[in-house]
């Protein structure tokens, strides 16, 4: 369980908060797009709709409004965080299909298992992956198909997920598929495969509490 874990920190945002807002002024650089990955758009709308199922599941876990604005209070990047996993996984995608790699449903399910028996059943799993990685329940098998990628790419290289081998070729899946972020979140270190803050004077990041309105 260990392992694991620290393999979807890895390649997950960490994250246990709700969400803050962005608002931005001024033109867009890449309007519509929060990112460009091998010629794919990350749409706003994407992330916002992710950021959104985030803060929904989280909310719906800590029902008392104070506790929930604490929540809120701790974070200030789940926006950004987000986009960062969401361009990773692609990453990751992209370096398991250049090295072969491939993950089954059963192989899904089989995970699962062994990780609910260890949990205690299905909702203690889900309750765990969301408030340590910020993975909301109807996420969960999509997340488990990337640690799976993972540790079977890393398997493949003779290595493992915290080794610069397996890194290494994640930067080069990086450099492949051009990712382009919008500059409002930053911009995209194809060496190290992670998103980098840029200065952005024009973005300003708001902190939400319980009720706010969704991500502009």
């Amino acid at each position: 369980m260990h392992r694991r874990r620290r393999t979807a920190l890895l390649l997950t945002a960490a994250l246990t908060a709700a969400a803050p807002l962005l608002t931005a002024c001024g033109n867009d650089a890449r309007p519509g797009a929060a990112a460009v990955v091998g010629g794919q758009r990350i749409t706003v709308s994407q992330l916002e709709n992710r950021v959104n199922e985030i803060r929904a599941a989280q909310q719906a876990a800590v029902p008392d409004g104070a506790q929930y604005e604490q929540a809120i209070a701790r974070t200030g990047s789940l926006t950004r965080d987000t986009l960062h996993s969401m361009v990773l996984d692609r990453v990751l995608e992209r370096a398991a299909s250049d090295a072969g790699v491939t993950v089954t449903p059963k192989e899904i399910q089989g995970m699962r298992s062994g990780l609910e028996e260890q949990a205690g059943g299905a909702e203690a799993l889900e309750s765990a992956w969301l408030q340590q990685y910020g993975i909301p329940p109807e996420r969960l098998d999509g997340n488990l198909r990337l640690q799976l990628q993972a540790q079977k790419l890393a398997q493949r290289l003779g290595t493992d997920t915290s080794r610069p081998e397996f890194w290494q070729a994640l930067s080069e899946a990086s450099k492949k598929l051009d990712v382009d972020l919008n500059p409002r979140y930053g911009t995209w270190d194809d060496e190290k495969s992670s998103r980098v803050d840029a200065v952005t004077p024009w973005v300003r990041e708001v902190t939400g509490a319980a009720g706010a309105q969704p991500v502009a």
